[in-house]
């Protein structure tokens, strides 16, 4: 059963032009047109980079799931140019139908309003027998139609008559539906599918899973404290810089250096893992460290709270930390605006694994809160850190020096 099936109703156009124009992070930006065209020229680039590395790489996933994110990141930038040049969804869909069935001799009838992507599907599905599609000129007719939108002056686009436009997006959608054809993929499964993925990334609004150590489900000593603090304290011993932790002024964990023959600050690294158990609710290596495994249930224990779930969390933690030192520790990204593909990666190494169930954005909001008070930490050589579960919050203020 496909997943358009399983959800029922027909995703008109409009609404999913609706839903994702809400995530657009480049709305009234005065390049907005620029950025949105040369975005879908770059995603439909990626599909062809994605289709040869998948022969090239004798990839076991399939060309049809490899192409169906790039497709669906390709179908939001193209919403997003007719938005940007007032094409109306339904404008845009009567044109894509229309194309379709000029291409395939059929008779020009406009479909009952509003459009729907399950329209495009069922002209596509009615002249299937009768197209021979051959995949990679398909996906060549679409990268040329993606480098005429990109290569066209902008002035010429906002001055283009509105059935001009109409017509010019409503034939590259076409395109962009052909090109769905040739991986057997419906287009109202491409277009859900973006929709969820954007959502998660960019949701309109923002509600954090429960906890994973409910107390209905685990006794006190196995949560963690859902406020508490941390002191980092820097000292210099035999040449050797390093630092200690210290949980209501006893230390915890070992002694911390930069393990790394270039000075680095690695050292105030936990500080990322208070954020993830801040805004994640998620830690196996602050379990470990403050004794609060979930031995209760022992498949949890071994799973959940073991090694490999530890050694997990240090990977993403340490990869994060290489990724975050050559863009100045994330000083000036913004929400929102985080390296999607950092995001997609940290994703599928926790897969199988609780905290596989956190959208994109708490991860985002972990990864720069963390980055935030780690920076804090360089430059005062320390400080208090405190973790807030309930209010999803991680703050810092200095130590006081002592007398």
């Amino acid at each position: 059963m496909t997943p358009a099936k399983r959800r029922g109703a027909a995703l008109s156009l409009p609404e999913y032009a609706l839903k994702s124009s809400a995530t657009n992070q480049l709305d009234k930006d005065p390049e907005e047109l620029d950025y949105l065209r040369f975005g879908f020229f770059g995603e439909v680039g990626g599909l062809l980079s994605s289709v040869k590395r998948s022969v090239r790489d004798q990839l076991s996933e399939s060309q049809s799931q490899l192409a169906s994110e790039e497709l669906g990141d390709a179908l939001w930038y193209l919403f997003g140019v007719a938005k940007a040049l007032q094409v109306s969804p339904d404008d845009l869909g009567v044109e894509c139908i229309r194309e379709l069935r000029k291409r395939a001799q059929d008779k020009d009838t406009t479909p009952k309003l509003p459009i729907t992507f399950r329209h495009i599907d069922g002209v596509m599905d009615s002249h299937r027998g009768e197209w021979d599609i051959v995949r990679p000129f398909q996906l060549g007719v679409l990268a040329n139609a993606a480098g005429v939108l990109a290569s066209t002056a902008r002035e010429q686009l906002r001055t283009m008559s509105h059935p001009t436009a109409c017509q010019h997006l409503g034939k590259i959608l076409a395109e962009w539906a052909l090109a769905c054809h040739t991986f057997d993929l419906k287009v109202e499964d491409v277009a859900y599918e973006n929709l969820a993925k954007t959502a998660n990334r960019w949701p309109s609004e923002q509600a954090f899973l429960p906890f994973f150590d409910p107390s209905e489900r685990y006794p006190e000593y196995e949560q963690f404290p859902r406020v508490f603090s941390i002191d980092f304290v820097e000292r210099i011993e035999g040449g050797r810089t390093y630092v200690v932790q210290r949980l209501q002024d006893v230390n915890i964990g070992d002694r911390l250096t930069d393990n790394s023959n270039e000075p680095d600050d690695y050292r105030f690294h936990d500080v990322f893992h208070l954020a993830y158990v801040a805004y994640l609710g998620w830690s196996p290596v602050l379990r470990g460290l403050l004794k609060l495994k979930r031995k209760s249930q022992p498949k949890i224990d071994e799973n959940e709270d073991g090694a490999r779930a530890t050694i997990i969390e240090e990977g993403i933690a340490t990869w994060i930390f290489n990724h975050a030192k050559r863009r100045d520790h994330y000083e000036n990204v913004a929400q929102g605006k985080l390296d999607y593909g950092l995001l997609k990666q940290i994703k599928s190494m926790v897969e199988g694994y609780e905290v596989e169930a956190c959208p994109l954005w708490q991860w985002e909001m972990a990864i720069l809160r963390g980055f935030e008070v780690f920076r804090m930490l360089k430059s005062n050589r320390g400080g208090r850190v405190t973790v807030n579960m309930n209010d999803h919050t991680l703050t810092y203020e200095e130590l006081p020096h002592p007398t």
